[in-house]
């Protein structure tokens, strides 16, 4: 390992190469724990605020260190910048042959078999799926990775992605005759030769919970792992250490089963027929839970007749259909495929109806055209633990919300990480100078219902005259931001970007490009967004980012909270719901000359005694309750500009 100080020191390597780098002794400080955690293994969480410039902190060290490290991350987009941005730029500087790779899971890579059965079947539902396909076929000649993030003009949500790419449920593996050019397998070769490998959390968690046949061959290698916006972590781990079916895998096992079946067989007409039952009993359990799309606990649905009587169906149509496949097996290797994800969904359906003494958390929840049905582990830390164990290289996790105040006792035991090493870095940012947080006076209690929606129109519509625009509007439930677009719009001279009405990245290019736009957003909004300069100069917040109590998940925890004599509120609402926050209020403030003004409309801030809780974990503003201010703050700035 080399000398932190020569690299990220004020006059280091990094201050000489890297254009608009500037020292941080935060950075320093962190990059050397993280440097003793890979040097002599054990555990460090570490929380480094905003502008600490963490990505280096840990890229340094992982690259100098010689050993197999992976990266984890919170999104693909992360993902994404890590390794074409962020990776090169750390690697060029400090002049280390070390060989990097990226791995996504595997609905991110075409999948040439797939592409070649649709463009065969030539059966979609729309010109604008066939149109992409041919995009597709187009681009399939001349992409290296296959990673479909290359293809910019087609929506990350349109609906010919699961027609060109596989599922653990649909791919045949090393049976498929084009495995030798399956862009999925060299990805995965690649990181298995490659010292940094850069990965998300989803990963991750597959290969912990065994999901992933043929990948598990990428993490026992690993001498250090690096675990990024490690907050996102517990729940990830909690949906994959437990089991879920939807009703979109199920009609896609019909759909599958019969293209096999004509490609395959097709003397056996029963096949056909049993695929259409199953697909309209799939169609019919979605009409008898109704309209509403919810989530809710089993117990909500358990009692429900009609609800229990077409989930026995279904287990019978599973059946009927395994024994059909069963008596034509090894006629051909898609209809095998087939069988087998067969059995194995009518396991999890059964694991999920007929788990009454299990601690698990069973629950379901409906969308608009399919459901899922979900049975979700209430506590990980064990299982969590015992694969840290079967992986007993270093581990370092971080994020700027980690901490509740300045400890991590809510982060810790959701990962059995009781003996860790922990450490805080403050951000750089002086932010009593930079920002202002307004908590507006005379706002009703949320709780009440009827016109707190329309209270913060009002007050942000007089906020963002004074900012010029140049504003998120950020909220924790998409019923008030759709109220709150309808009254805004005859009120604000400004640009006004809606979530949902374009795919996120293009909403941000605008914002961006615009310069006085006001963007309305809710949960994707509040992380993992970095907008620097006056383009964003205002973050309003709603309300205080609590969980919705309706959650079975949640209620399911605290009840066992309860139980064990706790206090669930205050040891596991408030703190999920300052880190959120945190992510929230972290979006204003993203660079050294940056300015603006934070509002967070709810009362029960300074009204309710959670609220120092709240207060004890932000960062030190300035503070007002008058609007004056926060008009003389903008002013300021635009006297400093004439």
């Amino acid at each position: 390992m080399i000398d932190i100080e020569e690299v990220l020191g004020p006059d280091g390597i990094l201050a000489k190469s890297v254009e608009g780098f500037a020292y941080r002794p935060e950075q320093e400080a962190m990059a050397k724990a993280v440097t003793e955690t890979i040097e002599q293994g054990g555990v460090l969480i570490s929380e480094a605020g905003t502008g600490t410039g963490k990505t280096f902190a840990y890229l340094v060290p992982a690259l100098v260190s010689g050993q197999k490290v992976i990266v984890s991350t919170g999104t693909k987009n992360l993902q994404d910048q890590l390794f074409h941005r962020d990776l090169p730029l750390v690697r060029d500087a400090l002049a280390v042959p070390a060989d990097v790779a990226l791995l996504k899971g595997r609905s991110n890579y075409l999948c040439i078999h797939r592409m070649e059965t649709t463009l065969l079947e030539g059966r979609l539902r729309s010109k604008e799926m066939v149109g992409q396909l041919m995009t597709i076929k187009s681009w399939s000649g001349r992409t290296k990775s296959g990673d479909i993030a290359e293809l910019n003009d087609i929506p990350e949500d349109a609906q010919i992605w699961p027609y060109v790419t596989s599922t653990t449920d649909n791919c045949i593996g090393q049976e498929c005759s084009d495995y030798s050019t399956c862009h999925l397998v060299e990805a995965r070769r690649l990181a298995q030769e490659a010292d940094v490998v850069v990965i998300n959390h989803h990963l991750l968690c597959a290969d912990f919970a065994l999901k992933e046949e043929g990948f598990g061959e990428l993490l026992p290698g690993a001498d250090c792992f690096i675990v990024d916006e490690a907050h996102q972590l517990p729940e990830v781990a909690s949906n994959f250490f437990g089991v879920t079916l939807s009703g979109r895998q199920l009609l896609e096992l019909a759909k599958d089963t019969e293209t096999e079946y004509h490609r395959e067989a097709g003397d056996l007409k029963e096949i056909t027929e049993k695929t259409a039952s199953l697909s309209k009993t799939v169609r019919d359990l979605r009409l008898v839970f109704g309209l509403d799309l919810r989530r809710g606990a089993w117990k909500e649905i358990s009692a429900d007749h009609r609800i229990m009587g077409t989930l026995e169906k279904l287990d019978g149509e599973l059946q009927g259909l395994a024994d059909l496949l069963e008596a034509i097996q090894g006629r051909g290797k898609g209809l095998d495929s087939c069988l087998a994800r067969c059995q194995q969904m009518q396991e999890v359906l059964t694991s999920i109806r007929n788990d009454e003494e299990s601690d698990d958390i069973r629950w379901f929840e409906t969308h608009r055209q399919s459901f899922r049905l979900n049975r979700t582990p209430l506590d990980i830390s064990g299982m969590f633990q015992a694969q840290m164990e079967r992986h007993p290289g270093s581990w370092i996790f971080t994020s700027a919300t980690l901490a509740v105040g300045e400890r991590f006792d809510h982060f810790q035991p959701q990962l059995g990480l009781a003996s860790a090493a922990t450490a805080r870095w403050d951000s750089p940012f002086d932010y009593p100078n930079q920002a202002l947080w307004f908590v507006p006076r005379g706002m009703p209690d949320p709780r009440s219902g009827d016109g707190y929606t329309e209270a913060i129109v009002e007050i942000a519509s007089e906020v963002v005259k004074a900012s010029k625009g140049r504003a998120f509007l950020l909220f924790t439930s998409h019923r008030a931001l759709r109220l709150a677009a309808d009254l805004l719009e005859s009120k604000l001279d400004y640009p006004l970007l809606v979530q949902g009405s374009a795919p996120k990245a293009k909403l941000l290019d605008e914002f961006r490009s615009l310069g006085n736009a006001v963007l309305l957003g809710t949960a994707s909004f509040w992380e993992g967004v970095d907008v620097r300069g006056e383009a964003l100069s205002c973050v309003v917040i709603d309300k205080l980012p609590f969980s919705s109590p309706g959650d079975p998940v949640l209620q399911a925890r605290i009840d066992a909270l309860r139980k064990r004599g706790g206090n669930p509120f205050m040891e596991f609402q408030v703190p999920q719901a300052v880190i959120a926050l945190k992510q929230g209020v972290g979006r204003l403030i993203r660079d050294v000359t940056d300015r603006g003004v934070l509002v967070i409309c709810d009362p029960r801030l300074l009204k309710r005694g959670y609220g120092h809780t709240f207060l004890d974990s932000m960062p030190p503003m300035a503070r007002t309750r008058d609007i004056a201010d926060v008009q003389r703050f903008f002013d300021d700035e635009i006297a400093d500009t004439a």
